[in-house]
């Protein structure tokens, strides 16, 4: 049995995003709908593997793909191929599939499946045979204008040979480096993506939050307006919960921006 069979895939689920309320928004959420809808059929394309357009994903069970349906693949020699085409709907095959960790800010590192990390030798070879992450098992992926290529710790990027051997022998990304890694790590949209930390949970948590922020007593202690807080739902849902909040602290005489 090989080492592969012991990988496990599965479809990707995409949590469905909430309707907005405010018809100004209408447009801009019409437009982001598109937007999912065209990721969403990129993906079922390649089997529910989406693509990574920002380093910050790059991470977790990951396929590197070169032209079309095509991912480089791992020999049981450590070297590493580009593997046969799949068909549309289905994703890579257990021995194209990768596992990536963020080393810092810029750099990853590469485990094949046969537990290596890969690095590149000294003739330019990608090779999977180390059990640790050295100077040569580190890639930079370098994301411009839509494109990416991975750069290796030899200064040149990783590439596809007419022999369908995987190398990094350039020293710059033209059509022939150019790439796409592709992640089946299940994406779930964040509902506080774009709220301020102190707006986040209850009107009572958001008071609370504020006056935190705010207030100046020299004893610490929080001075909280005790008044209905059925004020600050309605506020809220009219778009002034921020004077609402500075009226009510106004009263508590606990912040230094009230009058």
């Amino acid at each position: 049995m090989s080492e592969y069979e012991k990988v496990r895939t599965g479809k990707l689920k995409l949590k469905g995003e909430k309707k907005k309320s405010k018809k100004r928004k209408h447009k801009q959420q019409s437009q982001d709908d598109k937007n999912l809808e065209i990721k969403d059929d990129d993906s079922a394309q390649h089997g529910g593997w989406w693509k990574i357009n920002n380093f910050g994903d790059i991470t977790g069970t990951v396929a590197i793909q070169f032209g079309n349906q095509t991912y480089i693949k791992a020999l049981d020699n450590g070297l590493f191929t580009l593997g046969a085409p799949h068909d549309e709907g289905d994703g890579p095959s257990p021995e194209e599939i990768l596992t990536a960790f963020r080393i810092n800010d810029t750099k990853i590192a590469l485990k094949s499946g046969y537990g290596k990390y890969i690095g590149v030798d000294k003739r330019g070879m990608v090779i999977g045979r180390n059990d640790a992450v050295g100077a040569m098992e580190q890639w930079e992926p370098i994301f411009q204008d839509g494109k990416l290529a991975i750069l290796g710790n030899n200064n040149c990027f990783m590439s596809i040979t007419e022999e369908d051997d995987v190398v990094c022998t350039s020293k710059t990304a033209g059509s022939t480096e150019f790439l796409c890694i592709r992640s089946i790590i299940q994406r779930i949209d964040d509902p506080n993506k774009g709220i301020p930390i102190e707006e986040q949970g209850s009107v009572a948590e958001v008071e609370v939050n504020y006056v935190r922020k705010f207030q100046k007593f020299q004893d610490k202690k929080l001075r909280i307006n005790n008044e209905d807080r059925g004020k600050l739902e309605t506020a809220k849902a009219e778009g002034n919960l921020h004077e609402t909040l500075l009226d009510r602290r106004s009263k508590m005489k606990a912040d230094r921006y009230c009058k």
